[in-house]
């Protein structure tokens, strides 16, 4: 009996003893580790909570995903944001996305003297506008090493780069462009006024042009300089435009970043910079969704598309973790449209393994959730500001598609 109860005593005692051992080990750890964080200062924290956000935004999104209804609607949701108010997402039904239906026969009206179509955007009046290369074609022979244009002793194009269609047919409304361009790549119709903002590769800059004028009103980059300051371009591609002004230009086959200015050009924001986890090789298009606050880009050679915060909202949301999209189908995604809370995105030539093809992009839910077309070599995508029509150009063949939304 003596020997049970010195036992007992004895086992008491052994765990209470390492318990206490215990408590002390774990508090010597913590110790040391808030020491190390305070010697090395801000990189350490920075990267702790850097990698904190990105757990938290995984789970954000898995609980995202997790809220769909038994038929596919995402359950409407209040989300605070961190001005306080709260903001109403709207979700699309995923099971049935709008999906592009071609317009047969479209346009009626074949179209004379076409190069390769890179661009096309839609008019306030609800015209595709198309920008095109003419008789230029980019060959491997096109630039130097260091990213030069060879061919300036040609002159720009002499041909009409510019032309609106008729959306009823196709037939040409105004042709305009003529000795401007070099060689045409990227196009944008803003909502605020439908200002025409268009990009040159050759000669590594962007331009806004007025409607109805034939001189540009804002001109980005230096002329025939290639760069890496903030002030030149190097083959831009896309440009994006919100609702406030700023503008977004994806800097493009060179620079692997996206420039933001405001409103008269002066640069504010280079994507991506530190803290952000982005490396992006080649961004060749953009959209913005406004009410996400997201800037999403086709990240072409890394086959992805990936929308980091666009800070139209709050500067202190830059830094977040981006939405990535990434599928083994997806391939080199060459240009993206918004159209509600989707992306709608055109792959170009990859590999015999992955269709050329349009994809239909929940954003927020970071998944394909359609397929669509069939293309040969597709390079830009746009929208009606009605939604009403989608439009798809290629550069080979050189080809303007109509869609319906059904």
């Amino acid at each position: 009996m003596l020997k049970i109860q010195f036992q007992s005593k004895y086992l008491k005692f052994y765990n209470s003893s390492f318990k206490i051992m215990t408590n002390w080990i774990i508090f010597t750890y913590i110790s040391i580790i808030t020491l190390a964080i305070f010697v090395q200062g801000s990189r350490i924290n920075d990267e702790f909570f850097d990698e904190v956000r990105q757990l938290l935004e995984q789970k954000q999104q898995q609980q995202y995903q997790n809220q769909r209804h038994p038929q596919g609607e995402f359950i409407k949701h209040d989300i605070e944001e961190d001005n306080g108010q709260l903001e109403q997402y709207r979700y699309q039904n995923v099971d049935s996305p709008p999906k592009p239906k071609e317009i047969k026969g479209w346009p009626s009206v074949p179209l004379k003297n076409i190069g390769q179509i890179t661009a096309v955007s839609v008019n306030p009046d609800g015209n595709p506008v198309i920008f095109h290369r003419a008789d230029r074609v980019w060959t491997a022979e096109t630039f130097n090493d260091t990213d030069y244009y060879q061919f300036m002793p040609d002159g720009p194009i002499q041909g009409n780069t510019i032309i609106t269609l008729d959306a009823r047919d196709g037939s040409v409304i105004e042709e305009r462009g003529r000795g401007l361009f070099y060689m045409p790549h990227g196009m944008t119709i803003d909502r605020l006024g439908g200002n025409i903002w268009l990009t040159d590769v050759a000669l590594h800059q962007v331009f806004k042009f007025k409607p109805g004028h034939d001189y540009p009103s804002i001109t980005l980059g230096r002329r025939f300089e290639p760069g890496v300051s903030r002030y030149h371009l190097c083959k831009p591609t896309s440009v994006a435009v919100a609702s406030t002004g700023e503008i977004f230009v994806a800097d493009g086959y060179c620079n692997n970043r996206v420039m933001k200015f405001n409103a008269l050009g002066r640069l504010i924001r280079i994507i991506p910079k530190p803290p952000e986890f982005l490396s992006l090789q080649v961004p060749h298009g953009l959209t913005l969704l406004e009410h996400l606050d997201l800037l999403c880009i086709a990240d072409r050679e890394n086959m992805r598309v990936v929308c980091p915060k666009a800070g139209l909202k709050s500067t202190r949301d830059e830094g977040e973790p981006a939405v990535t999209i990434q599928e083994p189908d997806l391939g080199r995604v060459f240009a993206v449209a918004a159209y509600g809370d989707l992306v709608y995105a055109v792959n170009g030539p990859t590999s015999q393994m992955i269709p050329i093809r349009g994809f239909t992009i929940h954003p927020k839910a970071e998944t394909i959730i359609d397929h669509w077309g069939k293309f040969e070599n597709p390079h830009s995508i746009s929208f009606c500001p009605n939604g009403s029509a989608m439009y798809v150009t290629e550069i080979g063949p050189n080809k303007i598609w109509k869609f319906e939304l059904a």
